[in-house]
């Protein structure tokens, strides 16, 4: 998970996107612990612990890679958000309103 600030924007949208970020962020790995805890209950054998491994392995690559907190794609990592119901655009209240509608068009594709 990238830490960084966000050039071009004001404190108050810097806390606001930090805050919805790192919500999203705990609803995802929320997510995965759940998908985890129901993998792990039906582990029979060996080639059912390394299919869990392998789930891991890809859940981790993409996590990492989507919550990335840099100006330059924060506008699409929340729209990707907004899309997967990880966040809602009522968490984004306080970015100006250029920034919200981007994010609102960017979701819905």
């Amino acid at each position: 998970m990238s830490d960084s600030t966000l050039d071009g924007w004001t404190d108050s949208e810097q806390a606001v996107a930090r805050e919805a970020f790192d919500r999203a962020y705990s609803r995802s790995i929320e997510q995965l612990v759940s998908a985890v805890r129901t993998q792990s209950a039906a582990l029979s054998n060996a080639e059912s612990v390394w299919a869990l491994h392998d789930f891991l392995s890809i859940e981790r690559h993409t996590i990492e890679g989507r919550f990335d907190f840099r100006a330059e794609g924060i506008l699409f990592v929340f729209a990707s958000l907004v899309k997967d119901q990880l966040l809602e655009m009522d968490e984004l209240v306080g970015l100006d309103a250029d920034k919200l509608s981007k994010i609102a068009a960017m979701s819905r594709f």
